[in-house]
């Protein structure tokens, strides 16, 4: 079980889960692909991570599908393959598997686009047979509930987030090592999730997770050049902006951070996290006055999505 933002309430009900491939659905243990798939050979894809909300039918809504579809296809037009259906296509599989599962509230899905089956386990993109590999896997996953109260512990890592020219991290691919190393040395060090630095020692992000501070009472986060487009943390600058909250997007280094009144985190899963401690100074004694703000906003703002309905 991990201790980061994504440590959820186990549910039995994900052992019989179905989950979509290609179109079709598998049990569980039965969904499978093959070991000659881009994704698995190389990490060679792309994905999203989405949540569902209940709507006033009481069906499960994707919070921002536009918006992570729209991450998705320019991630593919990056790589270069195509998807070989339609947003709406795709939008329709998504809400066919929800309810093939009777998956309406408290769902997380991973929605995990490779190039497809290689003909050899080669890098070469000519290598490919056939289309896409879509796989879609709806969870019953919900946050630990003190999670949004208690915070959570940042250690900086010396795994940078690097330049455009090496590994665009506006990519949202399977390629996560650097994350991944990122996150084994903040463990190491006792900590719940790796705060990163850009190539010029000013902080980016985190492994998981967009990364906020509250100074002189406005939001500050970093400039984005160095991390991915991440939804939530657009989510969070737009209500801030909108109920008269200050939201820069800038440099800034460690000393700031240090002297933060507050510190926060942002994610498709579990929203909006205070940060209550890094790299053993503490930040705060848990969920402070701005982070408790943002948390109820971005709430009414999900409500507001899932009235909206199945769009």
């Amino acid at each position: 079980m991990t201790y980061s933002t994504h440590a959820y309430e186990p549910d039995p009900r994900n052992e019989s889960i179905l989950i979509d491939i290609n179109g079709t659905l598998f049990p569980r243990h039965e969904a499978k692909i093959s070991v000659f798939d881009s994704g698995f050979v190389l990490g060679d894809g792309v994905w999203e991570g989405l949540r569902v909300h209940p709507g006033a039918d009481g069906k499960g809504v994707i919070a921002f599908l536009d918006r992570h579809l729209k991450r998705l296809w320019e991630g593919v037009k990056t790589l270069d393959f195509e998807m070989g259906l339609t947003k709406e296509a795709l939008k329709k599989r998504l809400y066919d598997c929800l309810d093939a599962n009777d998956a309406h509230d408290g769902v997380h899905i991973r929605l995990m686009v490779s190039r497809g089956v290689k003909s050899t386990p080669y890098q070469d993109p000519r290598a490919t047979i056939g289309g896409p590999t879509i796989v879609i896997v709806p969870e019953f996953k919900r946050p630990l509930a003190e999670t949004a109260i208690k915070g959570k512990r940042l250690f900086t890592v010396h795994v940078r987030r690097g330049y455009p020219d090496v590994q665009d991290q506006k990519l949202n691919s399977h390629s996560k090592l650097n994350c991944i190393m990122a996150c084994i040395q903040a463990t190491k060090a006792g900590a719940d999730e790796a705060l990163m630095l850009d190539p010029h020692g000013f902080v980016a992000t985190c492994n998981s997770t967009h990364f906020f501070i509250v100074k002189d009472g406005e939001l500050w986060t970093s400039t984005g050049d160095y991390c991915l487009g991440g939804i939530t943390r657009g989510v969070v600058l737009e209500i801030a902006r909108a109920n008269g909250i200050g939201a820069r997007e800038k440099n800034f280094s460690l000393h700031d951070v240090y002297g933060a009144e507050e510190a926060f985190v942002t994610g498709t899963f579990a929203g909006v996290t205070p940060v209550v401690e890094i790299d053993g100074r503490k930040i705060s004694d848990g969920r402070g006055p701005a982070v408790e703000t943002l948390q109820k906003l971005y709430k009414e703002r999900l409500a507001a999505e899932a009235t909206g309905g199945r769009r």
